[in-house]
């Protein structure tokens, strides 16, 4: 089980790239993502309703206080991953992780409060240069996953038949 922690929503500045969180981590097999910081219910809303027409058993919510769902999240046993370009690189710690059955992945929105560092189970990094939490989740994921991921198939109201060119799909 894998829930996605996005920290620090900002009305009117986030949207785009929390909405992006949502996607990514709905379609490369996570359960579930909590977001905190400013209440967006439209963006919500709209996630719900992507994973309801597309498909598949995920979970958005939202917590105003980060600090709840890591203790709820701990108290369930779950691992706490945080991305931060100034982990240590994911690839020497990925193996070590895949063990763990129960993630609470933790990205970044705003400036991440110094606290976090030292609550959490991993510090990792998927590169030690400024980049988006969502190329940061996709390769968490993707890594987590060891590319399994990718053939994840969805039943949902609106179905993609894969083509090589031009597009078939299918509405139920």
């Amino acid at each position: 089980m894998i829930t996605i922690l996005r920290l620090g929503h900002r009305l009117g500045r986030d949207d785009r790239i929390s909405t992006h969180c949502g996607l990514v981590a709905r379609a490369l097999g996570a359960d579930a993502i909590i977001y905190s910081g400013d209440h967006d219910g439209s963006m919500i809303e709209g996630l719900k309703k992507t994973s309801k027409r597309w498909g598949g058993k995920f979970k958005i919510s939202y917590e105003a206080k980060w600090k709840k769902i890591l203790d709820s999240h701990k108290k369930k046993g779950f691992c706490i991953v945080h991305a931060t370009m100034y982990g240590l690189p994911l690839q020497k710690r990925i193996k070590e992780i895949r063990k763990k059955k129960k993630i609470l992945f933790v990205i970044g929105g705003e400036k991440v409060p110094g606290e976090l560092y030292s609550l959490v189970n991993y510090n990792i990094a998927v590169t030690n240069q400024p980049h988006s939490e969502v190329a940061a989740l996709a390769i968490f994921m993707h890594e987590y996953f060891k590319g399994k991921e990718l053939d994840n198939r969805f039943k949902g109201k609106i179905n993609i038949v894969p083509q090589e060119k031009g597009k078939k799909v299918i509405e139920r």
